[in-house]
C-alpha cells in the first residue's frame, strides 16, 4: 500500500526534525518526509492537519500474557490495545509460561504474532532457566533467535555469583542485561512503599533500600564484567541517582520509568485501591518529584507503561492478596506528554522517550522517520482530552488507577510497517 499522511506536524527526535509536511510510505518503508514527489500517487490519504506526526512508539516493558495466561490478555488482544495507544513496537519479558528460556518459545510467540499481532514484538531471553535464578541459559542460541537482551523478568538473580556469570556469558556475545533491580530479602513478601502510609494501612512495606542496594549491586558487577544494562522500572530517587552517576562515570547503563510512578505515589493508596497494587511500589512524593527531574535532565532513556493486563478478579481481593499490575499501553502517551509538561520540557524531548529513546535502548533500527527505514507512524491529537472508560479501552484488562481520568493526548492513526492498524472511532479512514 502507498500510504501519504498529509499536512501533519512531523516530528522526528532521532532526526531532530519538526516541521509541517507529507510523510510518504510505499513498500512498508518510509520513501519521504516534508514535501513528498510530485509524482508519488498513494492509495490511502491520512489527513494529519493540526495533528502531530511522528514515529511509532516503542514500549519496554509490555506483558502479552500469552502464552499461558490468555484469561488475562493474548497476543491479539495486548497488541490492538498497543496500536490504540500509537505502540508499535513492544518489549515483552521473559515470564511467559513457558518461560522464553530457549530459541522454541522464541519461535512460538513469533509465529503466533505474525498470526494475529498489530505490532512488532521484541522479546527478552531469560537470564537463568525457568527464571528461577540458578542455571545460566544458552544465551548466545536465545541470541541467535532473536532476543534483543536477556533479563531475570521481576524474578531478580539474588546470587551474585550467578550474576556475575551471567553478564560476562552477555559481554562476550554484546548481549544487554535488562535488571529490575529488587534485594527480595529486603522486600521480604511487600506489597507497599515502607513508611507512614504503609503503617498506617497495616500493610507490609517494601523499602527504598531494596532497589537501591541492588542497584549497587549491579552496578559494581556491570563494572567488573563490562555488559552493557539496562535498569527497569526505576521508583526511587536514590536509585535513579546512582544510576545518573554511573552514567557520568562512563558505566555502559541506561535506565526507564513506569508512566504511573510519575503521576501516583503512597498516598493513592490510601482506600485501599487494588489497582494501585505495582512492583515496585509507588514511592513517596519526594521520589515522584525526584523522577520527574530526571525525566527533565535526561536521565532516562525511556518512559514506558509497564502493561500488566489481570481479569477482574485479580484485583478484588483483599489488597495484599491481589495481583500487582496495571493496564498501561493505552494511556502510555497521555501519561507521558502530562509528565512532560509537568517537567517542563519541549515535545520533542518528549517524544524522544517514546521513540528513539527506546529503540536505542534494544539497538533496533526503529522510532525514527528515516527515508528508507521501516514505516511505523503515529498520528495524534495533542490537545484533545478524553475520559478513560472500560468501554473504550482494547485491552482485555481494564485494571487502572487512571480509569475516568480525563487526559490529554489522543491517538488518531496507526501505521505498522506501511499498514493501517488503527484509525480512532469516529475518525475518517
Amino acid at each position: 500500500m502507498r500510504i501519504v499522511i498529509r499536512g501533519g506536524r512531523i516530528i522526528d527526535p532521532a532526526n531532530k526534525l519538526d516541521v509541517t509536511g507529507d510523510v510518504c510510505i510505499a513498500d512498508g518503508v518510509i520513501t519521504a518526509v516534508g514535501a513528498g514527489p510530485d509524482d508519488f500517487h498513494a492509495d490511502h490519504v491520512i489527513n494529519a492537519h493540526d495533528m502531530v506526526v511522528c514515529p511509532g512508539f516503542i514500549d519496554l516493558a509490555v506483558h502479552l500474557r500469552e502464552p499461558g495466561q490468555e484469561h488475562k490478555g493474548t497476543i491479539a488482544s495486548e497488541t490492538l490495545a498497543a496500536a490504540a495507544g500509537g505502540v508499535t513496537t513492544v518489549c515483552i519479558p521473559p515470564d511467559s509460561d513457558p518461560v522464553i528460556d530457549s530459541p522454541a518459545v522464541v519461535e512460538l510467540i513469533r509465529q503466533r504474532n505474525d498470526a494475529t499481532g498489530s505490532a512488532h514484538v521484541a522479546m527478552l531471553g531469560a537470564m537463568t532457566k525457568e527464571l528461577k535464578g540458578a542455571e545460566i541459559t544458552e544465551m548466545h542460541a536465545l541470541k541467535q533467535a532473536g532476543c534483543v537482551g536477556i533479563s531475570n523478568g521481576m524474578a531478580a538473580v539474588q546470587n551474585s555469583l550467578v550474576l556475575r556469570r551471567a553478564m560476562e556469558y552477555a559481554a562476550s556475545y554484546d548481549l544487554k542485561t535488562f535488571l529490575v533491580p529488587e534485594d527480595a530479602h529486603l522486600a521480604n513478601g511487600g506489597c507497599v512503599h515502607e513508611g507512614a502510609i504503609s503503617i498506617r494501612m497495616g500493610l507490609p512495606g517494601i523499602p527504598e533500600c531494596a532497589e537501591s542496594i541492588a542497584v549497587g549491586r549491579d552496578l559494581l558487577l556491570v563494572e567488573q564484567t563490562g555488559v552493557a544494562a539496562h535498569f527497569c522500572r526505576l521508583s526511587s530517587g536514590r536509585a535513579m541517582n546512582m544510576v545518573a552517576r554511573a552514567r557520568h562515570d562512563g558505566l555502559p547503563v541506561s535506565a526507564d520509568v513506569a508512566a504511573h510512578q510519575l503521576h501516583l505515589t503512597e498516598m493513592d493508596l490510601v482506600g485501599f485501591n487494588g489497582n494501585c497494587h505495582v512492583r515496585p511500589p509507588l514511592r513517596s512524593q519526594r521520589d515522584r518529584q525526584i523522577l520527574l527531574e530526571g525525566l527533565q535532565r535526561g536521565i532516562f532513556s525511556a518512559v514506558c507503561s509497564d502493561h500488566q493486563p489481570h481479569e477482574s478478579s485479580a484485583k478484588l481481593l483483599p489488597f495484599a492478596e491481589t495481583q500487582p499490575g496495571i493496564s498501561g499501553l493505552e494511556t502510555l502517551l497521555a501519561l507521558t506528554l502530562r509528565a512532560g509538561a509537568e517537567a517542563g520540557m519541549p515535545l520533542m524531548d518528549v517524544l524522544a522517550l517514546l521513540t528513539s529513546g527506546p529503540a536505542e535502548v534494544l539497538g533496533i533500527a526503529r522510532g525514527c522517520l528515516t527515508v528508507g527505514a521501516v514505516a511505523d507512524v503515529c498520528v495524534f491529537r495533542e490537545q484533545e482530552t478524553w475520559l478513560l472508560t472500560p468501554e473504550h479501552m482494547h485491552s482485555k484488562g481494564k485494571n487502572t488507577p487512571f480509569m475516568h481520568w480525563e487526559l490529554r493526548g489522543k491517538v488518531q492513526h496507526t501505521v505498522l510497517a506501511g499498514r493501517p492498524v488503527y484509525t480512532a472511532p469516529g475518525v475518517a479512514s
